[in-house]
């Protein structure tokens, strides 16, 4: 597969900084260890994010390079609220851009996926390339030498708004702003090096799926940062001993601080007194699985990981947990829904029985998962409990009030205030 990189010849336009915070909004005293409830709810505030980072300077997943692997491939995704097209094109190269019509600002593309010469909008028939630029408009000379566009009109000029692109690891990113740095660069040496790890290889799509959840965006990027609450809220991880504090395993901080890898080895797990002293109520259940096969598993590496989830700020998550590999994308829907799709991978090397397993284990954390289940609760639970109080603030210090790497112990919630400290640098709180 051809995993071609490129810019736009036209650079986007980018949109003045014009929302503003409430008047009256400071972040508290504490820094990233203090986030105010005002964040998950606030109309004023969700619209810049929608400026600041999501059309700022800021890579964004957009797709798995995939689903776009052939030419004249489209696939349409979103990025924050605008709706957003990935293609390949006629010489191999992936390009995207806003789907939004030059004319008349419609919808181009309305199926999720689809394969064609070019682009056309069903309104007025604007016909554009697959890099975006516009090939012809219907009746630009109008009809028996009347009507049609002025003499001045030049197609070169209407386009389809790109994306700047880059694909790594068989994902595309993209970003509005010409002054991002290069993905390279934004995701820094210890999240390339753990992609790699899970990513680099011949890439298979074993199904996707999507589920909305109630809750402000940020309380689902904060919960997959959040290795505290792993074994404390979810029963099956370790009533089964698939993931608990008392393996071994570590908390490593991206040099921005902003993304994160979560990492445990089911094979050290030494039971701790601390969970029967906290009367932690999934250590109570000695339960066995009616399908115990759900948890067969293989060693796919050779460093005894075998459960990892790793963010990369915004909103993109890579989990290995056993052998289920997935790419979870979250987009917001408004100020307190939040749309989560699923990319469930295997990689070609995978035997028939391998593969069999992945797709078995996607049972574990998908959207009708064991886990996903108890996330969606518990967000909707803080998005309730938080609305009605917008001038109090969360409390985050377990394991210390920075965000540093901890490979010692994951009872900290370092890698949660390193998303605050990338969203208040990015947001200017």
């Amino acid at each position: 597969m051809h995993s071609a990189h490129t810019c736009p010849a036209v650079a986007p336009s980018i949109p003045s900084a014009k929302a503003q915070p409430p008047e009256d909004f400071r972040w508290p005293e504490g820094g990233v260890s203090r986030v105010p409830f005002q964040v998950f709810s606030d109309p004023a505030i969700y619209a810049m994010e929608q400026e600041r980072i999501f059309r700022g300077p800021v890579w964004h997943y957009l797709c798995m390079e995939l689903e776009v692997g052939k030419r004249g491939d489209i696939k349409t995704t979103w990025l924050g609220e605008t709706p957003i097209i990935v293609t390949r094109d006629a010489d191999g190269i992936v390009h995207a851009m806003i789907n939004r019509c030059a004319h008349k600002g419609a919808l181009v593309c309305l199926k999720d996926r689809d394969n064609r010469e070019s682009l056309t909008c069903v309104y007025h028939a604007w016909n554009y390339g697959l890099d975006g630029r516009l090939k012809t408009v219907a009746f630009q000379n109008g009809l028996r030498g009347k009507g049609g566009m002025p003499e001045d009109f030049d197609p070169s000029r209407h386009r389809l708004e790109p994306l700047r692109v880059e694909v790594y690891c068989g994902m595309v990113f993209g970003t509005y702003s010409a002054e991002t740095e290069p993905l390279h660069d934004f995701l820094g040496d210890s999240t390339r090096a753990f992609m790699e790890r899970n990513m680099k290889h011949p890439l298979k799509i074993l199904g996707v799926h999507s589920q909305m959840i109630h809750n402000n965006w940020k309380l689902y990027a904060e919960n997959v940062r959040d290795s505290y609450h792993a074994t404390l809220l979810h029963t099956f991880y370790t009533t089964f001993k698939v993931n608990r504090l008392d393996m071994d395993g570590g908390i490593v901080l991206s040099d921005k601080k902003w993304h994160h890898i979560s990492y445990s080895k089911r094979a050290t797990l030494q039971a701790a007194a601390e969970y029967k002293e906290a009367n932690v109520h999934s250590a109570k259940f000695d339960s066995d699985l009616e399908g115990p096969e759900l948890l067969k598993a293989w060693e796919g590496f050779d460093d005894g990981i075998t459960h990892s989830i790793q963010t990369v700020f915004p909103t993109l998550v890579m989990q290995l947990t056993l052998n289920s590999l997935a790419v979870r994308f979250f987009v917001p829907r408004g100020v307190d829904k939040t749309e989560l799709f699923w990319v469930f991978l295997g990689y070609e090397t995978d035997t028939p029985e391998q593969e069999h397993m992945r797709v078995m284990q996607g049972n574990l954390t998908g959207a009708a998962g064991l886990v996903a289940l108890e996330d969606g609760c518990i967000n909707s639970f803080v998005q309730r409990g938080t609305a009605t109080s917008p001038d109090r603030a969360a409390f985050i210090e377990m394991g210390g009030r920075v965000a540093e790497s901890n490979e010692s112990s994951r009872a900290t919630e370092a890698a949660v205030r390193g998303f605050w400290h990338g969203y208040r640098n990015i947001m200017g709180f």
